[in-house]
């Protein structure tokens, strides 16, 4: 928990210093042409807060890829790969990845801040252990997000975001001959990420 804090800390130190630098380079020319189309990648680094029944609590890093089209500056479809990491301990756990895919609708608050929300939905694989045996679970469910969006140059942004997966992962369902194995989990993720348009 303190390393992922301090990991978090030293990502938005450098985005800070990042933004300040850029602001102070473009407070030059005060306008900025971010693109408002085409298509974008980025990444997300962040923290997992995992909240089940008992075993399953716990809190992880997260990683994030997404990559996504922007048809105008209000509307954005956009897809991604996750990866929970692992959460849990010996007796009971459990360790996820998926794929996303969203609607994200944005709103331009100033030519280089914007809000936005995205919802969508998440196909997730998940392999739980309980002891010794290993089972894999497949699962469809659905999340939303929002974030706050800044433009350092016209193709270049740092992204501060909050998500909530609606999951729930039951290992009731790999495990259908053990009894007492219903650890339903909600995954709800911080992160700051960056993210480039072409």
């Amino acid at each position: 928990m303190k390393n992922t804090l301090k990991t978090l800390t030293g990502i938005a130190a450098i985005a800070s210093i990042s933004a300040m630098a850029s602001f102070g380079v473009q407070a030059q020319s005060n306008s900025i042409d971010v693109k408002d189309s085409g298509f974008y990648v980025g990444g997300n680094y962040g923290y997992l807060r995992v909240e089940g029944e008992d075993e399953f609590d716990d809190d992880k890093d997260v990683w994030q890829g997404v990559f996504g089209y922007k048809f105008n500056e209000w509307f954005a479809l956009e897809g991604g790969y996750i990866d929970f990491g692992d959460y849990g301990n010996d007796v009971a756990g459990a360790q996820t990845d998926g794929y996303t895919a969203a609607i994200k609708g944005i709103l331009p608050l100033t030519e280089r801040f914007s809000l936005y929300a995205k919802a969508g939905q998440l196909w997730s694989e998940t392999e739980y252990n309980f002891g010794s045996v290993n089972r894999d679970y497949d699962d469809e469910s659905l999340f939303v997000g929002a974030g706050l969006s800044y433009a350092i140059t016209s193709n270049f942004l740092i992204n501060a975001e909050y998500t909530v997966y609606d999951t729930e992962l039951d290992a009731e369902e790999a495990f259908d001959d053990i009894d007492d194995t219903n650890f339903e989990t909600d995954l709800k993720q911080a992160s700051i990420g960056v993210e480039y348009r072409f």
